[in-house]
């Protein structure tokens, strides 16, 4: 349940987008549940899960370049067109459960980052468990901040954003930044965040939702790897969040993780964080990554880019495009 008097927005499209929605969601609950099935060893989950990736349009008329390391992290950077940069800059944190995933799994949405927001996108390929369980990916998130700003990026043109377990690690790797005395970022972007890898208070997995139960608790007992589930880097939505920068969070009204969600809103409405949460109905985890397909996913994006527009500083006279749909990556009709 949601809790009571905490202020979020649906986001919703029109019933002749409907058909699409089912066809895309049917398509993404087949493809996750062949390369994510349950008892497959991880290594051939990433096998799997990187194949499918290529099924989805990532934007072209951006520039991928992988082998790319700030702060000792390996990554990917994804720019726009050099003639609509904004100097604003995204570190982007993959999900995947803390297990699967890289920055060339997720170029839908990386891609359609750069494009909209005309920013410069460093997608980390922060280390993975069950070879690297936490506090590992927190490390190396927080190493990839601090190369950022030694190679000169400015705090106020900074973005953390993630979604799934990336959610959940940009709000950890914020909480931290803090801890350490180090400058927080503009913004925070979240795309239906994991904050909470006790799954307290869940039930089974909704029928509109494309992920597996079992394969969600695999990846927290991978990532914990004896840790308490309620260490606050690791869950940190019982965290203490004060003093975190502005945050949209962007979750779709069938996903497993909702109730949690919420939660995660309302803790940081209490700790003074001025945050957003848009509900997308009859949505799923991560919808963001069908951009191409579904319309909802479009409008998604471009609201993030809207946050990030309105929350970052650019030098003056750079261009901008925010807002401004991708031809292959951004809604259709």
């Amino acid at each position: 349940m949601q809790a009571p008097d905490v202020p979020h927005r649906e986001v919703g499209g029109s019933r002749a987008q409907r058909w699409q929605a089912a066809v895309t969601r049917r398509m993404t609950r087949f493809t996750l549940g062949w390369a994510l099935q349950a008892g497959l060893p991880v290594a051939r989950q990433r096998s799997r899960f990187t194949r499918i990736a290529h099924l989805s349009p990532a934007p072209r008329d951006v520039e991928y370049r992988p082998g790319v390391t700030h702060g000792g992290v390996p990554g990917e950077s994804v720019s726009p067109p050099r003639a609509t940069r904004s100097g604003r800059t995204v570190l982007y944190l993959h999900g995947g459960g803390y297990c699967v995933g890289s920055s060339a799994t997720y170029r839908v949405i990386t891609g359609n980052i750069a494009r909209r927001c005309a920013a410069e996108v460093f997608a980390a390929d922060y280390r993975l468990a069950p070879e690297h369980p936490f506090p590992a990916a927190v490390d190396d998130a927080v190493a990839a901040y601090r190369g950022l700003l030694d190679n000169g990026v400015a705090p106020g043109a900074l973005v953390i954003a993630g979604d799934s377990a990336g959610g959940g690690l940009a709000i950890a790797t914020s909480v931290r930044l803090r801890e350490l005395g180090l400058p927080q970022p503009a913004a925070l972007v979240l795309f239906s965040p994991w904050p909470d890898v006790s799954m307290a208070g869940l039930g089974p997995v909704p029928s509109g939702d494309v992920v597996s139960r079992t394969f969600i608790d695999d990846c927290a007992a991978h990532y914990l790897a004896g840790h308490a589930a309620d260490e606050p880097l690791a869950s940190p939505v019982g965290a203490d969040l004060r003093g975190l920068p502005a945050t949209l969070i962007q979750a779709g009204g069938d996903e497993l993780l909702l109730p949690q969600i919420r939660r995660l809103h309302a803790a940081l409405l209490k700790a003074g964080v001025a945050a957003e949460l848009e509900e997308y109905p009859h949505r799923w985890h991560v919808f963001q990554q069908t951009a191409g397909f579904l319309a909802d996913a479009g409008r998604a994006l471009d609201a993030a880019a809207v946050f990030v527009g309105s929350n970052t500083d650019a030098p003056a006279g750079t261009p901008s495009m925010i807002g401004v749909p991708s031809a292959v990556g951004g809604s259709r009709p």
